[in-house]
């Protein structure tokens, strides 16, 4: 029954949703954030600064290394862009950094394919210090991006109240959408309220943001990563439900080609990242990345799951009692609760599942040990699957092929310490049917 009323409850929020038409699937793109911060010495570091220059280079990077084409298509810049307001009170970039302005930037990324998005802070001031903007600036700042032609706003909340969110995040909804430019929403709101009802009205949210920050932000370290992914597997009954097409949990940005991150580690990120339904920003340098890096953020069953038309966030499905599992008409959603994989809980592997189109799931088995890998001992039956299909499963990563499973097939994955194997799980017949 449980599982009934999370579908359920899934779908009617999917039917109240703000219907700008964007983002029907996780958006995918660059984020200049937790790369290059706030570094606006452009004398001393003109390469890496924030300015014109650094979103040009990205942008010319998207569009001819392939990132454009496999999905990655948003250019958004973050926090320390702003110069000021003019006598009108209308927001000026930076004019030494940002020399020919937005509208430029806008369509440059235009020219390329790409869409551009923007930062600002409902408050006082950004979170670095620049002027942000305060309820009675709301509808002129709208007016301003849009005339800026900009494809997406990222509203923070810093040096604001719980009342002047309250109001300030609807307001900027309604003024985006009356503007008549077709403007993504992301909201920073539930992030301030932290990102939990009664605080936090997810219904609300899903009527004004195409998507929002629950939790902290990002570092760039593993632990950060671990923390996040453990808040989300908490909270997975409240934030799993609300989730769908235009409408998404954001778990921040992709370290992938950073510092803070092994191999496995990476890996395991885009992974987890990818079966959560979440957003795909990455926030690298994208003229230094490693070939390495490149080949994890540019797998193309990877991005097709994370792409999935039915956009259902997945969940972790260990630890929930295999009785309240019922099934559903969806083939591979009635395994979401199950935990029947669970061999011992000192095995520290943690089993994600999500229901895919066409009857398919993925499933990520990760592991949290620090010591050596570990031989993971399942069968799909143990998974909670049921009846006479047959299935194979792709590895994502390797791209091997599992043939002939079924509910009594035993089978065994190695997973490397912090690292995950992702399976890409489809049905191929069923059992007793003549070959064609």
């Amino acid at each position: 029954m449980l599982l009934k009323t999370v579908l359920l409850l899934a779908l009617v929020a999917q039917v109240l949703m703000l219907e700008n038409g964007l983002l029907r699937k996780p958006p995918m793109g660059w984020l200049a954030w937790e790369r290059f911060r706030c570094n606006i010495d452009c004398d001393e570091d003109p390469k890496n600064c924030i300015s014109e220059r650094l979103f040009m280079e990205m942008a010319d990077r998207l569009a001819q290394d392939g990132w454009r084409d496999l999905g990655y298509v948003y250019l958004n810049i973050d926090d320390c862009w702003i110069g000021g307001r003019d006598a009108k009170g209308n927001l000026m970039p930076d004019p030494k950094r940002f020399p020919h302005g937005i509208a430029f930037l806008a369509d440059y990324a235009h020219s390329l394919g790409l869409k551009l998005g923007i930062y600002e802070d409902l408050g006082s001031f950004t979170c670095m210090g620049y002027p942000g903007t305060t309820l009675d600036k709301v509808v002129q700042d709208a007016q301003t991006f849009a005339e800026w032609k900009v494809d997406m706003l990222k509203l923070d909340g810093c040096f604001s109240t719980h009342k002047e969110r309250a109001e300030g995040y609807p307001k900027m909804a309604a003024a985006l959408n009356a503007t008549g430019r077709p403007i993504a929403f992301s909201c920073s709101w539930p992030a301030y309220e932290g990102g939990l009802p009664p605080r936090v009205n997810y219904s609300l949210l899903a009527d004004i943001c195409n998507l929002w920050r629950n939790y902290d932000d990002i570092q760039d370290s593993w632990w950060s990563v671990l923390s996040i992914l453990d808040w989300f597997v908490a909270h997975q009954d409240i934030l799993q439900p609300v989730a769908g097409p235009g409408h998404w949990n954001d778990p921040d940005m992709l370290l992938i080609g950073n510092f803070g991150l092994s191999f496995e580690q990476a890996q395991s990120q885009m992974a987890l990242w990818t079966v959560l339904a979440a957003p795909l920003f990455m926030s690298t340098d994208l003229r230094t990345i490693s070939a390495q890096n490149v080949d994890i953020l540019q797998n193309t069953l990877m991005i097709k799951i994370n792409q999935d038309p039915l956009g259902i966030q997945g969940r972790r499905v260990l630890k929930i009692l295999a009785s309240l599992v019922k099934r559903t008409r969806h083939h591979c959603s009635r395994h979401l609760l199950s935990w029947r994989c669970l061999e011992e809980e000192k095995s520290f592997i943690d089993v994600f599942m999500r229901p895919l189109a066409n009857e398919a799931c993925a499933l990520v088995f990760f592991s949290r040990r620090t010591d050596m890998p570990y031989r993971y001992h399942c069968s799909l039956g143990r998974l909670n699957f049921t009846g006479s299909r047959v299935y194979e499963a792709q590895n994502v990563y390797t791209g091997d092929i599992i043939s002939g499973l079924h509910v009594t097939t035993n089978f065994t994955v190695t997973v490397n310490p912090s690292g995950v194997v992702m399976w890409y799980l489809y049905p191929i017949k069923t059992l007793g049917t003549p070959p064609q």
